[in-house]
């Protein structure tokens, strides 16, 4: 790559590192980049795509060395040489913008946690975690900087004394407030949720049936073992007879088949998170067409729950023809979950695969599949322009847009890095101490 490309790159980040993101989209054009993510064009050697008013006007491929699309009038122009450009990458199942400091509870919003205290059973699938999302969060250019744009909230059930957790939604990290997509629910099963269910694995299906019933006015609200209040009735309705998306957490294969009877039994459509031995029930999975988001990592029988768990959970899961996605489950690592991908090739997933567990995999599953998760025509110019692989650790974001919108590429560990590198004259000299500013003006 060009030294001149880099500055022009590192002049637009630093003048705009100390403000605000403007509230309008931009015009962009892109050329000669390795495009990945068009679906429609395939992966390209040479591409070149255009952006007006924050939207994705046109993506052109040629079979020659360069695309040479000219630019409209006033239209900024960013020469990637030959670097691969990919939509903004789904950061997985998230707490960024609801939590700080995991050890700090005044800053944790993730959970709900009526009756812990009591060992109560609490049930209140109408929490929702998004009404506490942050987008100032200190977490959120710590993500967006390594090329996630995306995550989704979630909600946790194992500090509430209920197996169901709550509602989350997916939210671009843009500074924007409110969701990008339908809220989904959470749910908790096996060997983390059964003391929950009065230690018994057996009772989880038992309560589901039963908040089905009350969901569907088969148990009536007065009854003393009635378990959810008319609002809790109103939201799991709309996940079993709407069509809204629960995502469960669950590792052993027993309990997935057992969740696939369930959801057929009641209509519900489910998503699977953890899946340590999904790869044991691949062809039911991808029968179902139900989608499974792992961590690739997760080899080592953690729990007897995942005691047949792969590093090529993922590749037996793609190849049976299931729709795999990642998720790490740490926000403050969030940035992370490419190199899951990248293991995940390593043990024999296709790269392809690989980028669309990052990117469309997890759009279709959230149903925002027309907005993010693509470089194609009407979808938001949600963009990285990487130095090199994006599945590769070695690999940088060097500039990150959202709807066309150059971000700056700075984050509270950027800042601390500047100032911490900076060089002080020595204290007697007059120097102050390295963990403090010059004064202004000094």
């Amino acid at each position: 790559m060009k030294r001149p490309v880099i500055q022009a790159l590192a002049a637009a980040s630093l003048m705009l590192a100390g403000a605000a993101m403007p509230a309008f989209a931009q015009d962009l054009l892109v050329r000669n980049a390795r495009v990945q993510g068009a679906e429609a064009a395939g992966v390209a050697e040479s591409g070149c795509v255009l952006v007006r008013g924050g939207v994705v006007r046109s993506v052109v491929v040629t079979a020659s060395a360069e695309c040479q699309l000219p630019a409209p009038a006033g239209v900024q122009v960013v020469e990637a040489e030959g670097r691969y450009l990919t939509p903004t990458l789904f950061g997985g199942i998230t707490e960024i913008g609801l939590e700080e400091v995991s050890g700090e509870e005044s800053t944790v919003d993730a959970t709900l946690a009526l009756g812990a205290e009591t060992k109560e059973m609490t049930v209140r699938p109408e929490f929702d975690v998004t009404l506490a999302y942050n987008p100032a969060s200190v977490l959120v250019p710590v993500a967006r900087i390594e090329g996630i744009g995306w995550t989704l909230l979630g909600a946790g059930s194992t500090a509430g004394g209920s197996l169901i957790g709550g509602q989350g939604a997916p939210v671009r990290l843009d500074g924007s407030l409110d969701p990008i997509g339908n809220r989904v629910l959470f749910l908790g099963l096996g060997s983390r949720a059964s003391g929950l269910t009065g230690k018994s694995r057996a009772a989880q299906w038992m309560l589901l049936d039963q908040l089905i019933d009350e969901a569907r006015g088969q148990v009536p609200s007065s009854s003393n073992m009635a378990l959810l209040t008319p609002a809790g009735r109103r939201t799991l309705l709309h996940y079993i007879d709407n069509g809204g998306r629960v995502f469960v957490d669950v590792d052993r294969a027993a309990d997935i088949r057992q969740l696939l009877r369930w959801s057929r039994r009641h209509g519900v459509r489910i998503a699977i998170t953890g899946g340590g031995e999904a790869w044991q029930v691949a062809g039911e999975l991808a029968a179902a067409g139900v989608p499974v988001f792992v961590n690739p990592l997760d080899n080592l029988p953690s729990s007897f729950d995942a005691t047949h768990a792969s590093f090529e959970n993922a590749a037996r899961l793609s190849a049976a023809g299931v729709p795999v996605g990642f998720t790490l489950g740490d926000s403050h690592n969030a940035r992370k979950v490419r190199q899951l991908a990248g293991n995940a090739v390593a043990h024999g997933l296709p790269w392809d695969k690989a980028l669309a567990g990052l990117t469309t995999v997890p759009a279709q599953a959230l149903g925002v599949a027309g907005e993010v998760g693509r470089i194609a025509p009407g979808h938001r110019a949600d963009l990285v322009l990487w130095s090199g692989d994006p599945l590769e650790v070695s690999s940088v974001a060097q500039q990150v847009w959202l709807d066309g919108r150059a971000i700056p590429m700075r984050s509270r560990q950027t800042e601390l890095r500047d100032r911490y590198l900076r060089p002080q004259a020595p204290r007697d000299q007059g120097g102050l101490p390295r963990a403090y500013p010059a004064p202004a003006g000094g």
